[in-house]
């Protein structure tokens, strides 16, 4: 097959199967989709071994849960395609992303990704993320992590086999941060390029990302951009990367009530009233939440 579709899912039973039907839809339909199930505990298996049933291209490989980086590894190991796509097992990609992917991975192309709309809890349109291929690959080879830029979005990539072999692949002691790692490798191989077209939604879910984790997330980040400068220093660099692990965490309310918030905004600024509804479940969580108090009463743009 021409292209193997890697993605991994962890207790994703709310969105899977619309992610899969995403995938199955593509214009492009020379491909094979490896799906590393990490260890989930919820419907996840079933709905997976279902899909597989219907469709041959359908590749499902089960491990015990061992994170994100380590699923993308043996997804990548076992993938026969020439050419990579990721994908994340809560996002969609819209019919034509492959198809026209694929039109610009030429030979001087090391990484090409597209533009990607940011989509609510319900589906809800949030905001579009849009970027230029030169102007990221410069940023990867020069910018510290106050101004470093990356792609729309992990699960926009398609990279060729061979290029992400040669780069030194996914590493395993990046629990987060793996995919900024893994482009910082690959921007001097090559030209990045962008599909100047939204054909990715990237979900995004109240408190998907906690305090915790965006602090573990910016530590990794951190390393790889020092292993980029100092590759003398892989050895120390990739140890310190190592002894970072996710926490577990509870969460909290006003961590919840800021991700509510931030959906709320978001909806005002493009007027869509569904706004008042987030806002509502913000103050909830967190009655001290000023922000939401304030663009209740204020009219919609």
């Amino acid at each position: 097959m021409k292209i193997s579709v890697v993605m991994s899912v962890y207790n994703g039973a709310g969105t899977v199967g619309a992610t899969i039907e995403s995938i199955l839809a593509q214009t492009e339909g020379d491909f094979e989709l490896i799906v590393v199930d990490d260890g989930s505990s919820d419907a996840t298996p079933d709905i997976l071994a279902s899909y597989a049933a219907r469709d041959p291209r359908i590749r499902v490989i089960t491990q015990a849960n061992s994170g994100l980086t380590r699923a993308l590894i043996r997804g990548c190991e076992l993938a026969g395609g020439e050419i990579i796509a990721r994908h994340d097992a809560d996002d969609r990609s819209l019919p034509e992303r492959f198809r026209k992917q694929l039109e610009v991975l030429r030979d001087d192309v090391v990484l090409v990704s597209c533009w990607s709309r940011v989509v609510g809890p319900g589906g809800e349109h949030l905001y579009d993320m849009r970027a230029d291929g030169d102007e990221v690959r410069a940023s990867l080879l020069r910018d510290d992590i106050r101004s470093i830029r990356g792609l729309t979005g992990h699960g926009t990539s398609m990279f060729r086999r061979a290029d992400y072999v040669a780069a030194g692949g996914y590493r395993a002691p990046f629990w987060f941060a793996q995919d900024l790692d893994l482009w910082l490798r690959c921007a001097p191989r090559g030209r990045i390029v962008f599909v100047p077209e939204v054909l990715y939604e990237v979900r995004y879910e109240p408190g998907a990302i906690s305090a915790s984790r965006r602090g573990d997330q910016v530590a990794l980040a951190t390393i790889a951009l020092e292993l980029r400068d100092h590759p003398e220093r892989e050895s120390e660099l990739l140890a310190r990367a190592t002894a970072i692990r996710p926490r577990r965490s509870p969460g909290s309310r006003r961590a919840a009530a800021q991700s509510l918030y931030f959906i709320a905004s978001c909806l005002r600024t493009n007027g869509d009233v569904r706004f008042r509804r987030y806002a509502r479940m913000a103050l909830r969580r967190n009655p001290l939440n000023l922000r939401a108090w304030l663009i209740l009463l204020r009219r919609v743009p």
